[in-house]
């Protein structure tokens, strides 16, 4: 049976995600089989499996980090949220309702076979699990029907690092208030405490790191600094979303919708050096790009509307009337066409003129695609014609059916389903997305992250202004593996592996 260690932390976005990511290369670089898993998440960045279950994208990224195939088991709820009150609860990959917040919180407790199912399964298949946790363990209002934080932690009887961010100021005030508003059986779980992100001479901290562990009464096993990794993230949170320094002279800017979704979509575009990638909220942002991109989105008729009523939709046409290369992915492809209708109010209910620029309309119905695919671009007409008969791989995940309204709509990807739907149907081939003009729009989640792809994009972009530049060839795998790597050689360096270590052998 497999030894485990949580990661918890004093708030949201302290780090726990990429700490996670790392203690999982660590051990496996150790020799270790070792497993990430969360028991509740939330998160708009999602991933389908093998089997064509959705799971939180950090924990598909753990698991990367970890050298296994991403399972389900690892995130075994997921909650999307709709709104400011409500989510899409998904247990076990697949959709069981939405619910209001008051009513998820009354009925969560039911799930708890489910995540101790799913824990078991993997305690059964690995050394070694490095589970993480959500927000704080210290909301007082929460904790009597936790399952994610110290509920899990007894649930799993796993020791816990308490992780907190300097960055923001407060480190010392985040873990002792965070270990004051713990009950005594809680605080026997937390072996160990992090202070993370840290940007400094350490000299200066030592002091106060004596202090705090006299204070707690627990060690601290660790000063993290600020780490400049890229490794995909799923919070919308995220400092992806600041605006940055410029990079290179192509510029692709991505709306930036209230409800963005697997935003990973761009990871492999903003890597690059001669691309800088902005996440455009207001309509200046996008004069002078050379692509703009509509990303996916938990609500797309919501967030259409939002774009009617910030001046970003005009700005988009105005973008496209001049030529500039235009790309909708899942919701951002609905948005590009004519009409989104939504009869059985998976959304907002009733119809809503979509943009235009596809000749396409959309209908929302209950059911939800969760597919893995892999195909290639069909023949393509416009400014990205250079992408015609390049491979790809990728994911869907959506509710509606797109279908073309004018005979001027080609197709844009081919595709068989590698998971997701049922077995006879895997040999079949299918079509998928639209292009007209210079406007391009698809469901396929991960379009740019195959070989060549994004590449072949940067100097098309850069012919198309007329200047020469040679974008090479990028191995998406290969990049990550190394930020990985990156990655668990930092931690090394500044968390004492042996304390961690002598805390996962004892446990609790």
């Amino acid at each position: 049976m497999a030894k485990s260690i949580m990661v918890q932390g004093t708030m949201s976005n302290v780090g726990k995600s990429l700490l996670t990511a790392g203690l999982c290369r660590i051990f496996k670089q150790d020799g270790y089989k070792t497993a990430p898993f969360k028991s509740q998440n939330m998160a708009l960045n999602s991933f389908i499996t093998k089997e064509g279950l959705e799971l939180g994208r950090a924990q598909a990224m753990q698991a990367e980090a970890a050298g296994i195939e991403p399972v389900v088991e690892m995130n075994p709820i997921l909650l999307k949220p709709t709104s400011d009150t409500g989510s899409q609860v998904i247990v076990n990959g697949k959709v069981h309702k939405t619910m209001g917040a008051r009513e998820y919180f009354s009925y969560k407790k039911q799930l708890i076979p489910e995540v101790l199912a799913a824990y078991h399964a993997l305690e059964e298949a690995y050394d070694i699990i490095v589970m993480e946790g959500a927000g704080s363990p210290a909301e007082i209002n929460l904790k009597q029907d936790d399952i994610v934080n110290m509920g899990m932690a007894k649930m799993a009887n796993s020791p816990v690092l308490l992780a907190g961010d300097i960055d923001r100021g407060g480190v010392f005030a985040q873990l002792a208030g965070t270990a004051l508003l713990l009950t005594e059986e809680e605080k026997k779980f937390v072996k160990g405490t992090i202070i993370n992100k840290f940007r400094g001479d350490k000299s200066i901290l030592d002091p106060g790191v004596g202090m705090i562990e006299g204070v707690m009464g627990i060690p601290v096993v660790g000063v993290v600094p600020y780490m400049q990794v890229d490794i995909e993230e799923e919070d919308s949170l995220t400092e992806r979303f600041v605006p940055g320094k410029e990079k290179g002279p192509i510029h692709i800017a991505v709306a930036k919708l209230p409800r963005i979704s697997n935003f990973t979509d761009f990871a492999v575009l903003e890597s690059m050096e001669q691309v800088t990638l902005t996440y455009a909220s207001k309509a200046s942002q996008l004069e002078g790009a050379d692509m703009v991109i509509l990303p996916g989105t938990k609500n797309t008729m919501g967030d259409l509307k939002w774009l009617r009523q910030s001046g970003m939709e005009g700005a988009i046409l105005r973008a496209a009337e001049r030529g500039c290369v235009v790309f909708g992915i899942c919701g951002g492809y609905q948005m590009l066409g004519e009409r989104l209708s939504d009869p059985e109010q998976v959304e907002e209910g009733g119809s809503l003129r979509g943009m235009g620029l596809l000749p396409v309309e959309t209908v929302f119905t209950q059911e939800k695609t969760r597919t893995r695919v892999s195909g290639k671009f069909k023949a393509l007409d416009g400014a990205l014609a250079g992408l015609s008969g390049m491979a790809l791989e990728g994911y869907e995940i959506h509710m509606g059916r797109t279908n073309s309204q004018k005979d001027a709509s080609r197709e844009l990807v081919t595709f068989q389903v590698q998971s997701g739907r049922e077995a006879l149907e895997r040999d079949r081939q299918y079509t998928d997305g639209s292009q007209y003009g210079n406007v391009y729009g698809t469901y396929v989640h991960g379009i740019f992250d195959g070989e060549g792809i994004a590449s072949a994009i940067v100097e098309i972009l850069a012919g198309k202004k007329g200047i020469s530049l040679s974008a090479g060839s990028v191995s998406r795998q290969q990049y990550k593996e190394r930020q990985y790597d990156l990655l668990a050689d930092t931690l090394r360096r500044h968390l004492d592996m042996g304390k961690i270590y002598e805390i996962l052998e004892r446990g609790v």
